[in-house]
């Protein structure tokens, strides 16, 4: 498997990805377009795990404020998992983050994604229980939408 940076080239087999990950949270702000921004804001700071025929079998996506980073999307194929491809992408964007100055980093966590608490409280992360996360759609486009493959998922 190959760490490499996210490519836009990488995004449909990405989101394929994401909705096939139980927990992922998915909404209007995954757009193509959004990640294209995302990406051009964040250079270098994204990464794919690449398979040897170039399926895309992990991701992970960073970008930082200039003080704080911020990881999202952390996802490991069904098939991929427990073979240290999550912690290898987060390490890669933690190094990335840290080569630009970044000293602290925060993930977001769905409540009822016990995988996902589960992996990121055994790499060592700290719950935090002292933050609460206030949202708020801006525009009527970035209503949350779902995977049309799993229409039964909150997401």
């Amino acid at each position: 498997m190959k760490i490499r940076p996210f490519l836009m080239e990488d995004y449909h087999l990405a989101y394929d990805l994401w909705c096939r990950t139980p927990g992922m949270g998915l909404s209007a702000s995954d757009s193509e377009e959004n990640i294209r921004r995302f990406l051009e804001r964040n250079p270098g700071l994204s990464f794919v795990a690449e398979d040897n025929t170039g399926g895309v079998q992990g991701t992970v996506l960073a970008g930082h404020d200039g003080r704080r980073g911020f990881l999202y999307h952390l996802a490991v194929s069904t098939a991929c998992r427990g073979q240290g491809i999550g912690r290898q992408l987060v390490l890669a964007a933690l190094d990335a983050l840290g080569g630009q100055g970044i000293m602290k980093c925060h993930i977001m966590v769905l409540d009822d994604n016990e995988l996902g608490q589960s992996f990121w409280s055994g790499q060592g992360w700290l719950r935090r229980g002292n933050i609460l996360l206030y949202s708020q759609d801006i525009g009527a486009d970035q209503a949350d939408t779902c995977c049309s493959s799993d229409s039964s998922r909150t997401c």
